[in-house]
């Protein structure tokens, strides 16, 4: 694809590249990761790099910070030139090193201690800073991250979250000119994505510059300059209003706009008159002054209010529409659970308890999809192992299928029943073909040669791998990795599916298709319980649960769980609402007519149509 680039892009300042990569080229075997690419990185800049799965992002990363030589070219950082055609040269590299910093995109690649404050100490120790430096470093960057609390933690009992925020910290306290960060909020909950951007914004203050890999589109929106890869080369170059405003090529790539870019480009399908940004406030005040100001068509108005239901409420639910019998039972009965890990000695000292549960109660209906959302360290994750049956509680009972999980008996009757799909699922692949993966949970089933095929056959239909059987799992892009994955689960046939952040690491076309994929299995009557930190993908389940430290506070439908009653709590408690209602809420601050509870970009759009009486935002 050719290459579109935005002349005069502004930057923070003219000097001599910090980062200077020339034709460089890289390839894995057969595959090419980057291939002639030229980037030039000035001091104090921050740089975002968005791109499909595949597309050379973590590979560009990796060259930047000196992890990875490049098979050609030529690559200058922090003024040493490390690799020309002539090869690296490694005092080059060691010494650029020193002022430079990565954040892996899982930290279980980067942990290295059992102790959280001495993987945190790990890399300025080895730059040889004195003790008394070093520990008001530490103390500084775990604070930075709000980690200070488990200082004395192991990290291997962390959430995945926690663990992430430990590596950010290990970095920053590297005190580096240059960072480079490959996904680092992907694992992270609302509370956490913020303090890092926080973090990231207050370090273009200090003059450090920052290299961003991200699939969050608004994590864009802060940059100096937007690159975008496509099969290792860079396809679009610029501002963020730049490159978000070709939204055809954007498409194309896999990626999405901003929810500003979505909402402006469907009211103006709608008819109403605001122009074309990607940028939130500057959307706020052009809609808020068409809510005020645009000539109302008062019998669409009315026409629009009464269809408000519409408009306002979530996905129908699952459970009347399936042809399960009411005295079936729930599917899943989680009653009085409490669970604990193995308290350390460490957490004991502090005064913390590794009670992970306490007192949880959670009945699931047949065919019914459960969203269990809640900060970094709630028990979400926690509270699927014990579904799965992977754990029994401590206290009270957890019967799936109507099957108790105390009896080591009886669990084995879940085999098949319950699918788990674990975060990151696709590290578990490990066969020659595509279709050996997915068939190895059928096969264990000991199903007919034939019964196994159909339903290899149609899970990978089902997540569009079709004609994928032959190839390498290997060989695919991370977000077909996933899905091949998970089509070994739903190759089982699972009454009961449950999802550990299914989504998390997926570039916007992953997380599309991935939501298609879940949708057509639940309405097919599958249950589904899935962990998210999204609060849009959320607000597409029947029932929203909210877990804080262990307890189940809030309960029900997506439009009273994220209602006005709840948001302070919600905040309180580090999660936030779906960014539709929460732009919603924003226009009513403004004084703009009430939206109602949009939780989708849909139903945000229909309903800002709506109260400006426009008779395009009526449903036909």
């Amino acid at each position: 694809m050719k290459t579109a680039t935005v002349d005069n892009v502004a930057g923070p300042g003219e000097s001599e590249a910090i980062v200077s990569l020339s034709h460089v080229t890289l390839s894995y075997g057969n595959v090419c990761a980057l291939d002639d690419l030229s980037l030039e990185v000035r001091p104090g800049e921050r740089v975002c790099v968005l791109g499909a799965n595949g597309s050379g992002k973590s590979t560009l990363a990796s060259v930047a910070c000196g992890l990875l030589a490049p098979d050609a070219g030529t690559v200058t950082l922090v003024g040493e030139r490390v690799f020309t055609e002539g090869g690296p040269d490694f005092d080059a590299y060691a010494r650029a090193r020193r002022s430079l910093g990565l954040v892996f995109q899982n930290p279980e690649d980067q942990i290295v201690t059992s102790v959280v404050e001495e993987d945190v100490a790990f890399g300025p120790e080895n730059l040889g800073l004195p003790p008394e430096r070093i520990d008001h470093l530490v103390r500084r960057e775990l604070r930075r991250v709000a980690m200070e609390r488990y200082a004395k933690a192991d990290p291997a009992r962390l959430s995945s979250g926690q663990r992430q925020r430990v590596t950010i910290a290990g970095a920053l306290a590297m005190e580096p000119r240059v960072l480079v960060l490959d996904e680092p909020s992907s694992a992270l909950d609302v509370r956490g994505r913020r303090s890092i951007m926080h973090v990231v914004d207050r370090l273009r203050g200090y003059g450090c510059t920052v290299i961003h890999v991200t699939h969050f589109m608004s994590e864009a929106l802060g940059a100096n300059r937007v690159v975008v890869l496509d099969h290792g080369r860079i396809a679009l170059e610029g501002t963020p209003e730049q490159v978000f405003s070709h939204v055809d090529m954007m498409c194309e790539l896999g990626l999405e706009e901003p929810l500003a870019g979505r909402l402006s480009s469907r009211l103006r399908d709608l008819g109403l008159g605001v122009a074309w940004t990607c940028n939130e406030e500057t959307l706020l005040e052009g809609v808020a002054n068409a809510l005020l100001h645009h000539p109302r068509d008062d019998q669409a108005a009315a026409a629009c209010h009464a269809d408000a239901a519409t408009v306002t409420c979530p996905m129908p639910g699952a459970a009347s529409a399936l042809p399960h019998a009411a005295d079936a039972g729930p599917a899943v009965d989680v009653d009085a659970v409490s669970f604990s890990y193995a308290r350390t000695h460490c957490l004991r000292k502090q005064g913390l308890t590794a009670q992970a549960l306490d007192n949880v109660t959670l009945r699931v209906g047949r065919g019914e999809w459960v969203a269990l959302v809640g900060q970094t360290g709630s028990g979400k994750s926690t509270l699927l192992r014990l579904i799965a049956a992977l754990e029994v509680p401590d206290e009270g009972k957890v019967t799936v299928d109507g099957i108790t999980t105390a009896d080591r008996r009886l669990r084995r009757r879940l085999h098949g029943h319950v699918g788990y799909v674990m975060q990151r699922p696709e590290r578990q692949l490990f066969a020659e073909t595509v279709a050996a993966d997915v068939a190895f949970g059928p096969r264990n089933l000991d199903l007919p040669s034939d019964e196994a095929e159909r339903r290899v056959r149609e899970a990978l239909e089902l997540v569009g791998l079709v004609g994928k059987d032959n190839a390498s799992p290997f060989e695919l892009s991370g977000g077909q990795q996933r899905l091949c994955a998970i089509a070994g689960i739903l190759a089982m046939e699972p009454q009961v599916l449950v999802l550990d952040e299914p989504t998390a690491g997926l570039d916007p076309r992953g997380r599309h298709k991935l939501r298609y994929v879940l949708e057509d299995v639940r309405r097919a009557g599958t249950t589904l319980v899935e962990v998210t930190h999204s609060m849009e993908d959320a607000a597409r389940a029947d029932r929203v649960v909210v877990l804080d430290e262990g307890r189940v506070v809030l309960d029900g439908a997506p439009s009273g769980v994220f209602s006005p009653a709840h948001v302070e709590s919600l905040h309180d408690m580090g999660l936030g609402i779906p960014k539709p209602l929460a732009f919603a809420r924003a226009l009513e601050g403004l004084g703009t007519p009430p939206l109602g509870d949009p939780l989708t970009d849909e139903t945000l759009a229909r309903a800002i149509a709506c109260a400006a009486g426009v008779a395009e935002g009526r449903e036909e």
